[in-house]
């Protein structure tokens, strides 16, 4: 790590230097606030060890700007001086020092106070970055409820994969295809998004996560990322939603482009986690579960809601179903039980 070392007296920045270069830091000096405040703004240290009396600007004035600047603010201080009275302790940390330590020291002192700092640094720096993936990976596909629950805890994001149940929505226009042989490109985008806005507004409502979308389709995942007990009745009842206000949102549309929704649900296990390389990840889900949703979305015509035999046992007590019976499925040997939510 990279420790700023700032003080006046040469002998005495030389034995600091000495010592946190033997923890093996690397390091940068120092010898007047102005250079320490510089240095501090364009080598973005782990650590600042920070003398207070010093030529051209107080270590408290270089504390003080430091901390006032969100670019610096987040770099911990430790104070290091001969002015060792409460009133200029209690200045330094009010100007946000994060550490106190006075002239003249013991080596192994400083040595455990550094260590101390630079292992807090090292952790905020993993929370604050742990907290960036889940704003970038989320904010745009879940409710902001549910985007600030898994910042409080962010342990709640299990990366690269893990085995679960969870319940899977597929949606999708019919005759979409159709139409677009037909209508400019910017009035068909201009359709598609309108759809695409209502959709994923009932799925952050219901408490879904918006998985991806596949030109006129989207998918959706429920208990995941956080855990919900009623996971599969809101995936039907995100798809009952919108069926109930699609009357009146195609009220906008001349009737070329009022196109029922198609729906194919599913609860099952998936793998679930961030998938794609490095700088490019999506959370998403993969295994069966998540094709026989698309298989029953598939099936599905006129605005129907298909649910698997898996779901309905989680909802039959709440939603009325229609039983289809066995439903041979594209890719799978074995039928498929298959019931129409009414």
């Amino acid at each position: 790590m990279l420790v700023l070392v700032a003080d006046d007296n040469n002998d005495g920045r030389q034995l600091l230097v000495d010592i946190v270069s033997g923890m093996g830091h690397n390091i940068v000096e120092a010898a007047n606030g102005i250079d320490a405040l510089a240095l501090a703004q364009t080598q973005l240290p782990d650590l600042i060890i920070l003398d207070v009396t010093m030529p051209g600007m107080s270590g408290f004035d270089v504390c003080a700007k430091l901390k006032s600047d969100e670019k610096t603010q987040q770099i911990p201080i430790l104070m290091l001086t001969a002015l060792t009275d409460v009133d200029h302790r209690v200045q330094g940390l009010k100007l946000g020092a994060d550490d106190y330590l006075g002239k003249p020291f013991n080596p192994r002192e400083l040595v455990e106070r550094v260590r101390t700092r630079l292992r807090s640094k090292f952790e905020t720096d993993e929370l604050r970055s742990m907290q960036t993936m889940i704003r970038q990976t989320f904010e745009r596909f879940v409710s902001p409820s549910v985007v600030e629950q898994l910042l409080r805890d962010p342990s709640q994001v299990q990366l690269g994969g893990k085995l679960q149940t969870v319940t899977v929505m597929f949606a999708d226009l019919q005759g979409f295809t159709s139409i677009s042989e037909y209508t400019e490109p910017v009035t068909l985008l201009t359709v598609l998004n309108l759809y695409h806005t209502i959709m994923v507004s009932m799925i952050r409502e219901h408490g879904g996560t918006v998985d991806k979308f596949m030109g006129d389709g989207v998918m959706a995942l429920y208990n995941t990322p956080l855990q919900q007990s009623d996971h599969a009745r809101r995936a039907v009842m995100t798809a009952q939603h919108i069926r109930l206000v699609l009357p009146e949102f195609h009220s906008q549309f001349e009737p070329t482009y009022r196109m029922p929704i198609n729906f194919g649900i599913h609860t099952g296990l998936a793998v679930v986690g961030n998938v794609g390389a490095p700088d490019i990840m999506n959370y998403t889900a993969l295994g069966d579960t998540v094709n026989l949703a698309a298989r029953l979305q598939g099936l599905s015509s006129g605005g129907q809601i298909l649910i698997s035999h898996a779901t309905h046992e989680q909802i039959s007590q709440d939603v009325v179903t229609r039983r289809i019976g066995e439903v041979k499925v594209k890719g799978r040997l074995e039928s498929v039980t298959t019931y129409e939510v009414l």
